[in-house]
């Protein structure tokens, strides 16, 4: 059975990723796509004006929409995959309280899955983690995270879900130290949150655990985008209908 999906943000990195890897996967059509700087064509898919979305949607019924656009703009986008009945794939990060409960409040009508990683390494990785810190109570812990340079939310969205694992498991933890300068010893109760942005890197996830004479290192690395798009596309096929509500990336895998 064929998905077929709409593309926000189709001219951005990940929207263009998206399309070219739905275009090579029997499995999916991109029926609409748009961007904010519409013309032109990726991988053979018309890109629209990002403002007729709500038409086009009308007009297309797609089985499911991914965002991977701004913080605001994926709450307009989600809004109008509720008012159309759209199941909304979303892996935009840098949310504030205020526009997550828009999205949730848009699931109360569509499915909507958010995602900070749609990457199967990083699920692993979670896990990964989450068993190290239980196993190796009362070490120090740091997670570092290096991204392109033109990635705007700081620290990743990724790293900020890692943070909750690790800070779930470990009750001992109540502050996060963002990067460090001058006389700044490490304080108990802290855990160190690194962010870097260099070059085109598609995204490496690093967490440190220290303690006496013993270091552990869990680390993923993304050697291009096209995981997350493959990601999500996966998500795409997996959301497309379910019944209204939240779900997570999580239930995909499983």
């Amino acid at each position: 059975m064929t998905t077929r999906i709409a593309v926000t943000g189709a001219t951005g990195r990940m929207g263009r990723e998206v399309i070219e890897a739905a275009g090579e996967d029997d499995r999916f059509e991109v029926a609409v796509a748009v961007s904010r700087s519409p013309g032109g064509a990726i991988a053979g898919v018309e890109v629209r004006d990002a403002a007729d979305l709500p038409a086009l949607l009308a007009d297309h019924d797609p089985d499911a929409l991914v965002d991977f656009t701004g913080p605001e703009s994926s709450v307009e986008r989600v809004a109008a995959c509720a008012e159309a009945g759209v199941p909304a794939v979303v892996g935009t990060t840098g949310f504030t309280e205020e526009q997550l409960a828009a999205l949730s409040e848009a699931a109360a009508d569509v499915p909507v899955l958010r995602a900070s990683n749609f990457s199967r390494g990083i699920a692993a990785l979670r896990r990964a983690v989450r068993e190290a810190v239980v196993a190796l109570p009362g070490y120090d812990v740091e997670v570092t995270e290096t991204h392109h340079d033109g990635k705007r939310d700081a620290p990743s969205g990724t790293a900020l879900t890692i943070l909750d694992d690790i800070e779930a498991e470990r009750d001992d933890l109540e502050e996060r130290t963002y990067g460090r300068e001058g006389d700044a010893p490490r304080s108990p109760g802290e855990v160190g949150v690194h962010a870097r942005r260099a070059g085109d890197v598609a995204g490496e996830h690093e967490v440190l655990l220290a303690g006496e004479d013993n270091v552990l290192e869990l680390t993923h690395r993304a050697g291009s985008r096209r995981v997350f798009a493959a990601g999500a596309l996966d998500a795409a096929a997996w959301l497309a209908g379910r019944e209204p509500g939240r779900y997570d990336f999580t239930e995909v895998l499983e």
